[in-house]
């Protein structure tokens, strides 16, 4: 008689697979379609990113010390590998890779997110609301760090979740999960990478550590005392990363400018920035020194991000008709309230960081720092997505189980497509600041493509680096701000240190210039409407030709 042979251990079925695929097909379309305009690199922050992380091996004093210390490293440091090619480098291709990459796994951390707990259909709707976002798909095709911080938000609010289910779970195995340790230690890795991408992660890794200590001591009396064992030491592997990450930025920037809290209070922080560009006598900006009406203009920024017009009202109302959904439906489901931690933290920012929203529906009816409310995109996903299964999992009339999904994906479908008839407003944005100085950056870089491959060039680089880049002018070239000591040496002697001097009105080169003139000779003033004049010197004294 032949044995019986054991029941195969069944898992759940799982179409992240599908998701990512989908998702896949979709980022790439959307990079295509605005590649080919010309739009990938019309944020200046974007042309910026690309070449910090170009000049980590290209510069004339390469190293990680060119990451500099304001902005945060990962994005930068992802892009290395894909700029490693000319190509990819002067198109702007190796800048978008990482944030469509990004873009992909965070749709998938919203279906894995929403399906776990409700079902795949459910799960499906919350990563299509995110994938067809408008804006999000000019964002993912830009060098812009958004995709990657949501990536690692929503991955990490994956693990917080099931690090949740798995201490309430009797048998993780079973169920086809992580331990409650296995998922904490994931959260605490996706909670550095978003540390190490935008300040906003700080703010959520406090968050995640405050609810996952609140899930732990709930549920600590029911493990036994090995389980009890191996959660004190993830959780204390947890707490310890998430201070290690933040102190090594801090120590990194004592290192490089004697200030760990440079990139707060340094000459290139949001701070000095906006001393540097608020008109003498000019109003604070809306915001200023008020929280309330700081978060009110982050939360427009972010309905904008979703719809326009009249479509906004009603998203919202079914977003915050989903929070409540979520809340009434889920056990546990308040942990998905962290997804709202960016509306905390942009309040603080706006009232207290000098870091201004300006919006064209809203004084002083303008473009700035609109995109920041793109980090709401997944808290309305995941409530837009319960609120359509509120029907299945409420006792409420039948018509509604069948109107609630369908008015859901109309509401959607209508918000997208009136986004798309006005034009994302991230990519007004864009248009709106970028325009103009991608022209200069053109308009440059035919007379830096002149210049002979192995002469040298003194410029500013802090807002027309894309002028270098356009050219394909490699950074180990340029004299430029970031190479302290022998910027200094050729500000005090211009004609002997470089062969061509890139002066923009009144930077520090167009100043040595007037200070140092023996062996200048202006060549060119270009001209671009909305951006100062550049005016092109060329050394006598190192014979450089006249181009």
């Amino acid at each position: 008689m032949k044995r019986a042979k054991p029941a195969a251990e069944t898992l759940p079925i799982d179409y992240s697979g599908i998701v990512a695929l989908c998702g896949a097909l979709i980022s790439f379309c959307a990079f295509l379609l605005f590649y080919r305009r010309g739009e990938i690199l019309l944020y200046g922050d974007a042309v910026a990113h690309i070449n910090i992380a170009r000049r980590i091996f290209d510069c004339r004093e390469p190293g990680i010390r060119q990451l500099g210390t304001v902005w945060l490293p990962l994005p930068h440091l992802l892009m290395v590998p894909f700029l490693l090619s000319d190509n990819f480098w002067v198109s702007g291709i190796g800048g978008s890779l990482p944030s469509m990459v990004a873009f992909v796994l965070g749709a998938v951390g919203l279906y894995r997110l929403v399906s776990a707990r409700t079902s795949h259909a459910l799960g499906g709707l919350a990563s299509a609301i995110y994938l067809l976002n408008p804006n999000l798909l000019y964002m993912q095709a830009t060098a812009m760090g958004e995709t990657v911080f949501l990536a690692l938000m929503i991955w990490a609010i994956v693990y917080l979740d099931c690090f949740a289910r798995a201490l309430s779970s009797p048998d993780t195995k079973t169920a086809g999960m992580l331990s409650a340790s296995q998922a904490l230690n994931r959260c605490a890795i996706a909670l550095a990478g978003a540390i190490l991408t935008r300040y906003d992660g700080w703010m959520l890794a406090a968050v995640c550590g405050i609810t996952a200590l609140i899930v732990l001591l709930r549920n600590w009396g029911t493990q036994s005392k090995k389980q009890q064992a191996a959660l004190r030491r993830s959780a204390t592997d947890f707490f310890l990363l998430c201070a290690l990450v933040p102190t090594l930025w801090l120590s990194y920037n004592y290192l490089l400018s004697r200030q760990p809290m440079d990139f707060a209070n340094g000459p290139y922080s949001a701070k000095a920035i906006a001393q540097r560009t608020t008109p003498q006598g000019a109003p604070p900006y809306p915001g200023k020194d008020h929280p309330t009406t700081a978060a009110l203009y982050f939360l427009k920024a972010a309905k904008l991000n979703m719809a326009e017009g009249t479509w906004q009202f009603f998203l919202m109302a079914a977003v915050l008709l989903g929070c409540a959904a979520i809340l009434l439906t889920l056990r546990g489901g308040w942990i998905w309230l962290v997804f709202w931690t960016p509306l905390v933290f942009y309040a603080l920012s706006i009232a207290y960081g000098s870091v201004p929203i300006f919006l064209p529906e809203w004084w002083p009816f303008s473009y700035y720092n609109v995109r920041y409310g793109l980090e709401l995109i997944p808290a309305f996903a995941v409530s837009l997505a319960m609120l359509a299964g509120m029907g299945k999992m409420a006792t409420i009339p039948q018509r509604w189980k069948i109107a609630l999904p369908i008015a859901v994906v109309a509401l959607i479908t209508g918000g997208y497509a009136w986004a798309w008839r006005a034009t994302p407003i991230c990519l007004r944005e864009a248009r709106a600041n970028g325009k103009a100085r991608m022209s200069l950056d053109i308009t440059v870089a035919r007379y830096i493509s002149k210049m002979p491959e192995n002469s040298t060039i003194l410029m500013e680089t802090g807002s027309y680096v894309g002028a270098l880049q356009t050219a394909g002018r490699h950074l180990d070239h340029v004299i430029w701000e970031g190479i302290f000591w022998q910027w200094q040496g050729a500000l005090n002697q211009p004609a002997q240190d470089a062969d061509y001097l890139i002066a923009f009105d009144d930077d520090e080169v167009s100043k040595a210039a007037h200070l140092h003139p023996e062996g200048l000779q202006s060549m060119v003033i270009l001209h671009v409407e909305g951006q100062p004049p550049a005016t092109l010197y060329r050394s006598a004294l190192r014979n450089a030709p006249p181009l």
